[in-house]
């Protein structure tokens, strides 16, 4: 199974050096220069690192592949992965209580509120500094960002392949009154 370490941002410098979104508890272990770590999209990567630094807020990084602006500028959204056999001791499933989810287990899964009404389909799990949020694409095609809480996801069943919401009004185009409104 592939997980997400990192995402590539923005270059930084002239160097090649790029800003990372870290998704990984050890950023320093898995990212070591002169590991080589598979990609999403696939035909990015694999890249090796040459250079991991943390100037005390961010983390940045150079790889091999890509040794100057431009070609840094053009890794930008790349999934930096890691392959996993299963889930890691660290991390525990669902099925053992835990609220913990991986990106891969939510995207996918169909999105109904607690009446049973369709929503759509959770494409993307976004990191965020309070909570992460569920991305749900409607099936008029547009992106819903439903922050990841309790109060608004109150049921997960991977088995049946659903997710429950109960988002405020305003939140999906056209279901309820904005907060604002009322």
């Amino acid at each position: 199974m592939l997980l997400t370490l990192a995402v590539i941002g923005p270059a930084h410098a002239l160097k090649g050096e790029v800003r990372l979104e870290i998704r990984t508890d050890d950023p320093e272990g898995r990212l070591a220069p002169g590991t080589t770590v598979p990609t999403e999209p696939a035909q990015a990567g694999p890249l090796t690192v040459s250079r991991l630094r943390f100037d005390g807020s961010r983390w940045f990084a150079a790889f091999e592949q890509a040794r100057d602006r431009t070609a840094a500028e053009a890794l930008r959204g790349v999934r930096l992965l890691v392959e996993t056999d299963d889930v890691s001791d660290d991390a525990t499933s669902p099925a053992e209580g835990d609220e913990s989810w991986y990106r891969h287990e939510l995207v996918g899964l169909r999105a109904f509120n607690v009446t049973g009404e369709a929503l759509g389909e959770v494409t993307d799990l976004e990191p965020g500094v309070a909570q992460d949020r569920l991305v749900v694409t409607t099936p008029q095609g547009d992106d819903v960002a439903v922050p990841f809480v309790a109060a608004l996801v109150p049921a997960i069943d991977p088995e049946a392949g659903t997710v429950t919401l109960d988002p405020p009004g305003g939140l999906f185009p056209g279901r309820g009154e904005a907060e604002e409104a009322r």
